[in-house]
């Protein structure tokens, strides 16, 4: 049987729905529960979880600083996640990949420019209408009370024409450059990281399904132990 492996992007650890599920509330408690997942499917099934370093370990390991997390989930994460950095000069991606990846950025970034447009022109509207309104207001009044309302909106949608359903950081590159490298299932809650992992072949395991998927291995293991044993 072909050994499985994972690669874990850092969403594996901070998916909200899963901590939900599980009943616990930081990213400390989901990664304390997902490692002790880990460390008992490494020990019954032989899965191998790994993780790209520096880029996600690094990011993963800033989550638990930030939450003052006690050292021994520390040493769980050092002791069953296989830290790798991806051989970047020898993983081959097809051209065309990279042709659709080029295509689908510059599409975002004209995407992004018709929005900045947009909301310039509104916000000088804006300001035209309450200098006309409101001449008692000085400029800094005004600029104040437009930028307030046009900004989070411009930023909400420019955040989602660039960013949403692509790779837009090097640890996302990396979770499908070591996933392709060790052909292991990519692990990700990522809308990003599932598109291009399709593209290249790789298997997806959503982030919200992965803890669940490991218990049933695990329970399925112990099941046909516990049979064997009772014969």
């Amino acid at each position: 049987m072909q050994k499985q492996r994972f690669c874990l992007d850092t969403s594996a650890f901070t998916e909200p729905s899963v901590r939900k599920a599980l009943g616990v509330k930081t990213i400390t408690e989901l990664t304390d529960k997902v490692m002790d997942l880990i460390a008992e499917a490494r020990i019954k099934l032989n899965i191998s979880c790994h993780i790209p370093y520096p880029t996600v370990y690094n990011e993963l390991m800033g989550f638990l600083e930030s939450e003052n997390c006690p050292k021994d989930v520390m040493v769980k994460v050092d002791t069953w996640l296989v830290k790798k950095t991806p051989n970047r000069y020898e993983i081959k991606i097809p051209s065309e990949i990279f042709y659709e990846y080029v295509k689908d950025l510059r599409e975002r970034i004209n995407k992004g420019m018709r929005i900045g447009e947009d909301h310039i022109i509104k916000a000088t509207d804006m300001v035209y209408e309450l200098s006309k309104k409101h001449p008692e207001m000085n400029k800094n009044e005004i600029l104040n009370k437009v930028l307030s309302k046009t900004i989070n909106t411009f930023r909400n949608k420019y955040r989602s024409a660039l960013r949403v359903g692509t790779l837009d950081s090097a640890p996302d590159l990396d979770v499908l450059l070591l996933a392709k490298e060790l052909d292991a299932a990519v692990v990700a809650s990522d809308g990003g990281i599932e598109k291009w992992a399709q593209r290249l072949g790789l298997r997806f395991v959503n982030a919200s399904d992965f803890p669940f998927m490991l218990e049933e291995y695990l329970k399925h293991n112990d099941l046909h132990f516990g049979n064997k044993k009772g014969r």
